[in-house]
């Protein structure tokens, strides 16, 4: 069997909150319950939300996702009509802009609880049977 990654937790001030943002988002499965965790299914891996303590303090991740034009599309309008801030870099000095990192478009934007989300058109260093950006 090919390794895969199956589950991460993140730590959120609100885990329900942050996982229906990110179903919403994204256009994924509403998020479930599973023990002490919430759940949003991405692909075969699941992001698996935990509540901290309202004063302990949350390290920012960071979560990448390769998404077609169309989703790209849907999620950015989100961001926009939301008022969101967003930026084309991951240390947050371009704001209000997205990227077109090998031929595609990225973006970065925080989710409630402060992660880093970002959604991308092509991989990082394009696509590995050279197809271009949006044939992929």
């Amino acid at each position: 069997m090919a390794t895969t990654l199956n589950h991460t937790i993140l730590p959120v001030r609100d885990q329900w909150e942050s996982a229906r943002w990110l179903a919403d988002m994204l256009d994924l499965d509403a998020p479930h319950q599973f023990g002490p965790f919430v759940g949003v299914n991405v692909g075969p891996t699941t992001l698996d939300y935990i509540d901290v303590d309202s004063g302990a303090e949350i390290t920012p991740g960071h979560f990448a996702f390769l998404i077609d034009e169309e989703q790209f599309d849907r999620t950015f309008a989100r961001i926009e009509s939301g008022g969101g801030e967003f930026f084309a870099d991951p240390g947050g000095r371009d704001a209000g802009q997205i990227n077109h990192h090998d031929g595609g478009r990225g973006v970065y934007f925080p989710d409630p609880s402060g992660h880093w989300i970002e959604i991308i058109t092509v991989p990082y260093g394009g696509w590995p049977d050279g197809t271009p950006a949006g044939d992929g």
